[in-house]
This record gives C-alpha cells, structure tokens and sequence, in this order.
C-alpha cells in the first residue's frame, strides 16, 4: 500500500528525479525492491550522510567566515549522528562494516574514532571513545539515570547550542541564517516540554529546557 515504508520510499525516489536532492537518491538507493523497515531506516542515515558531506564541503569551498562557523557545527553534527547510529545499532543485526557506512566522514571523530566506534559494544565502550578525544571528553559529565541527572541527548543539544550561538559572534557570513533557522527549532523543543511538563503536573521538571542565549 502507499502507507508503507517501502512504497513510500519508492515514491520519494521517483519523485525527486528532476530535484537537487536526486543525487543523493541514486546513490543512496541501489534496489527498490529490497526496502524493508530495516532498509528503509538504513536509506534515511546514508541519505543524511550523503547530505552532511556535501554540505560540508560546500560550506569549505565557500571559506572564509562561513566556513569558519559553519565546518565546526556540520562536524558536530556528523560526530553526534555517528554515536546515535551506533548505540541504536546495538542488539540488531547490522554487521560492523555496514554501520561504519553510515557514519558521516567530515567530524572530528573521523577516521580514529569512527573505526572504534564500530566496533563498540555497549554504551559504557561508546563513552569511553568518546572519552579519549578532547572535543567530547566532557561530553558525558552529568549524563546519568538519577532525577537530577541528564540524558546524552540533552548533552547534545547543549553542545549544539553553544556552536550555533557562536554563530552571531561573527558578521558578514551565511552561517548566522542556519544558526537561527537551527536555534528556532530547539526554542520549539523548549516550548513542547515546558508545554508537557504543564499538562502532566509535572512543573518542578519545568526549568530542564535547554537554555539557547
């Protein structure tokens, strides 16, 4: 039927034939008829890998300030997609080289850090990579289970923040537009909890947002 994954898919890579993204597309999508629930979300992750490396490198080729802002943020990005594609790996039956595929290959964490990251099997070997490399070392200071603790997500999006932020510092470069665009989206992510906390009576939780300025 139209609803499901696969025919969704299909339809989004003939639909984009005469579209800039269709070159992600044909890259990305090599047999239509092999796009099961599994492969639809492995089609997501190149598609997204595909997309970070290109802009990427649009942004170096720009230079000057915008590649000065914008690289740092895209590697972030590219780093903190390869974590999450490699804890949400674990206990499927993905093999190790088909997750190093999906790694994004224009973060700091490129090339040492990705081929231990393929090869972790736990989150607490996840931390510890990350551990090693001075960009993240702090990255999961707080991050725990307890009432008062944070999630590695919300560690993310402060760390996102803080990039982005960085972004108004600097004039003359098209950086500060996608900074805005990305600030924008976690101000709504503010609203939505702060919206949850309200409706579950749960106002002492109200204050953990993410603060942006």
């Amino acid at each position: 039927t139209f609803d499901s994954p696969a025919r969704k898919a299909v339809v989004s890579t003939q639909s984009t034939g005469d579209t800039p993204l269709a070159p992600f597309f044909s890259e990305c999508v090599q047999d239509e008829n092999d796009l099961d629930e599994m492969n639809i979300e492995i089609l997501r992750n190149k598609l997204y890998k595909a997309y970070l490396e290109d802009f990427y490198k649009f942004c170096e080729k720009l230079g000057g300030t915008t590649a000065d802002v914008m690289c740092p943020i895209l590697a972030f990005e590219a780093d903190r997609r390869a974590i999450t594609i490699t804890i949400n790996s674990f206990r499927t039956d993905l093999l190790k080289d088909d997750i190093e595929n999906l790694y994004p290959t224009c973060g700091k964490l490129y090339p040492e850090g990705l081929k231990f990251l393929k090869n972790a099997e736990d989150r607490e070997e996840v931390r510890r990579i990350c551990e090693k490399f001075g960009a993240y070392k702090e990255l999961y200071n707080g991050v725990g289970d307890g009432p008062n603790d944070k999630t590695l997500e919300d560690k993310f999006f402060e760390e996102e923040v803080k990039l982005l932020a960085l972004a108004f510092e600097q004039q003359f470069h098209f950086g500060v537009f996608y900074a805005f665009v990305k600030l924008k989206e976690q101000e709504n992510r503010n609203i939505v909890w702060i919206a949850e906390c309200i409706a579950q009576k749960n106002k002492n939780k109200v204050e953990n947002y993410i603060p942006i300025f």
